[in-house]
Order: structure tokens, then C-alpha cells, then sequence
């Protein structure tokens, strides 16, 4: 497989298809001499089932690690931190992980537990968990996805589940784009293997999951997130990591040069454009972490179906930028200074819901 080319699989036998398409795309030609260290790191962002579409499907790992052993004697890690607000340890279990590492001999590795050290990322200074420089093959496994903040998440994002919660945070707060880009000069996986499955188009945690039945491999983590650009018809500049990350050589956008090619299967249409309501006039959001944010947005949609969210007479402050400010009505603990605050960290959906419900009953009254 060359680095313009991106391969895929149609199917339903997610973890043969797997198997098959790492064969015939080359994984053998790419891996290091065995015995070896491999980390998988799927995205498990919530304790939430891959039919929901945010999170990385068994079987397509089990069709990794399955080749893997076929092909050496390699010790297998798979490794990952959930987003802040979840616990890995329950993402492994109700995501069928634990059952997984049983059943196959390898070993978990949660991140959030992983101390930090400081990386030199293309002349930015991120922290990076310690555990990934024991590797010797990182093979990324991404779910293809909406992303409330920035449109899409796919192959350069995932690579967040591999720094420590507070620096997650961090990442916020420098603006989410320019940390994800440089994050990605230092952590370069080896080889992609995209769950384009069921991803949800809207949501990183998943929920509205639109099935695709696809798996890909690439080499190139810039041209995929170009291209799942071009499948979600999100503009490619208005997802500006992308750019900033092939302006620091980490691999080229230009779909004009991307060749596909299909495995097996029949591939599918484009997908659906994205139906995620437009609440940014209702929002003062600054420096908001992603669990926080994506809590916000479907709890507004639901006022929105109530009728209610026209009757929002403030915009709702969230994010780490309001901490130790003061203001009318605020979502997130970051918020606290507010004079209506719906604390959390982050809050539910449900929780922010009944809590703009109240505001707005109140003020009803007066």
C-alpha cells in the first residue's frame, strides 16, 4: 500500500473482512521484525456498544490481532484513554474489550492511568503518556464520525486518546485545532485501519449511527481526514487541523491524488450530509471540553423540538474560558460563577435539558 492509496472492504463479517483487507493491502510488508511491541489504540470514547456509532467494533480488532498472530510472534497492547467525564476501565468492559483481551491473551493499557512526559511535537510541547515509547507498531483504529466542534473526527483526533486527561483539557483550552496538529508530529501510527461501519454523523459518543458496512486501510492519517471531509461533505478548511498538520509534514490533503481501492463488496453512496442543528447563536462556548459540549448540543435540540429554545433570552456560557467569571447562565462547573449554573463535569444531557427547562420556567414567572 502506498500512502495516496486508501483500501476498503464491504461486508458484514466485520472481522474476516478485517483480516483480509490487512493481507491484501500489505500490513505484512509494514511490521517490524517479531518479537515486536504492537499498540492497537481503538477509539473508545464512552462506555457506549459500536452499533451506537462512536466507538471502535470488536471484531475489527479481533480481525487485527488475529492477523498479527499469523503473521509473528508479536506481544499485542491495545491502548486507550476515554474522553474526560468516562472511565476507560468501564469503556473496556461494556464495549466487550476485557472479553476480548481474554479471549486473545493481550493486554489492556488505560491511558488515564499512564503518567505524562513532555514531547517535542513539531516545535509545540505537548504531554504524552510514557507507554508509547515502549511501541514499535502503532496501528490506530478510529471510528469515522461527526464531531460536534470540529465537523469530523477520524485518524488525526483518535491520536488524543493517548495524552493524560489534563492535557486533553489543556488541549481546549490552546483551541482544540493547533494541538491536535502538532500531537500528530510526534505520535505517527504506522498503519490506519478505519471503522467506517456505523459511525454517527453528528456525535463523537454516538447515537444516530449510520451504517456503511466499511472497513479501510491507509498508511496517511492527513488523507484520510481529507477524505472523510469529502464523504461528509464538511468543507475541508473549515476543520483546520487537517491543514495545519500536512503544513508540518505530517501527510498530504490532496484527495486529488488519493487512490481507492476496493477490496470486496459493493461500496455504498456518499453518505447523508449532516443533520446536527445549528445552535451557535445560542452559545458563548470558550475553551469547552468535547464531553461537555456534546452534552450541551443535544439537550438544546431537544428545547428545539419543544419550542422552547427561541425563548432563550441569554446565550449559554460553557467552557473552561468563563472560569472565575460571572454571567447570566452557564452549563459545566467551569460555569460556577454564573448566576444560573447547571453544574457538572461534565453535566448529562438530561441534566442540562432540565435545567434550561427550569431557567426558562422561572423566568416565565417573572
Amino acid at each position: 500500500m502506498n500512502r495516496n492509496e486508501i483500501w476498503r472492504s464491504y461486508g458484514t463479517d466485520y472481522k474476516n473482512m478485517t483480516k483480509r483487507l490487512l493481507i491484501q493491502s500489505g500490513l505484512a510488508q509494514q511490521l517490524p521484525p517479531a518479537p515486536a511491541l504492537i499498540a492497537i489504540k481503538p477509539n473508545l470514547v464512552t462506555p457506549s456498544p459500536a452499533c451506537f456509532g462512536g466507538t471502535t467494533h470488536t471484531e475489527v480488532v479481533a480481525g487485527i490481532i488475529e492477523t498479527l498472530k499469523e503473521l509473528g510472534t508479536y506481544e499485542i497492547v491495545i491502548a486507550e484513554g476515554s474522553w474526560v467525564g468516562d472511565r476507560t476501565s468501564e469503556a473496556f468492559e461494556y464495549c466487550g474489550y476485557q472479553h476480548l483481551a481474554r479471549t486473545y491473551g493481550v493486554r489492556l493499557l488505560d491511558t488515564q492511568k499512564e503518567k505524562g512526559f513532555p514531547a517535542d511535537c513539531g516545535g509545540e510541547t505537548l504531554t504524552v503518556c510514557r507507554c508509547v515509547r515502549d511501541w514499535d507498531f502503532l496501528i490506530n483504529v478510529p471510528v469515522l464520525k461527526g464531531h460536534c466542534q470540529t465537523h469530523i473526527t477520524c485518524a488525526l483526533k483518535n491520536m488524543k486518546g493517548l495524552i493524560p486527561n489534563s492535557e486533553k483539557r489543556r488541549f481546549h483550552s490552546m483551541g482544540l485545532h493547533r494541538p491536535i496538529a502538532h500531537l500528530n508530529t510526534y505520535l505517527k501510527p504506522d498503519y490506519i485501519v478505519i471503522d467506517h461501519i456505523c459511525g454517527d454523523l453528528d456525535f463523537e459518543e454516538g447515537g444516530n449511527p449510520v451504517v456503511r458496512n466499511c472497513v479501510m486501510a491507509a498508511l496517511d492519517p492527513v488523507l484520510v481526514d481529507a477524505y472523510v471531509c469529502s464523504l461528509l461533505h464538511v468543507p475541508q478548511e473549515t476543520v483546520p487541523y487537517i491543514g495545519m498538520a500536512e503544513a508540518l509534514g505530517v501527510g498530504s490533503a490532496d484527495i486529488s491524488q488519493l487512490r481507492l481501492i476496493t477490496c470486496e463488496g459493493e461500496p455504498f453512496e456518499d453518505l447523508p450530509e449532516r443533520k446536527l442543528l445549528d445552535v451557535s447563536y445560542t452559545v458563548n462556548e470558550s475553551e469547552s471540553c468535547s464531553a461537555c459540549y456534546a452534552s450541551l448540543v443535544p439537550a438544546l435540540e431537544q428545547l428545539a423540538a419543544e419550542g422552547l429554545l427561541e425563548k432563550l433570552d441569554v446565550s449559554i456560557a460553557i467552557g473552561q474560558g468563563h472560569r472565575g467569571k460571572h454571567g447570566k447562565l452557564g452549563v459545566g462547573n467551569c460555569t460556577m460563577g454564573f448566576e444560573t449554573c447547571i453544574r457538572g463535569c461534565p453535566p448529562s444531557e438530561e441534566e442540562i435539558a432540565a435545567g434550561l427547562r427550569k431557567y426558562l420556567q422561572e423566568r416565565a414567572f417573572h
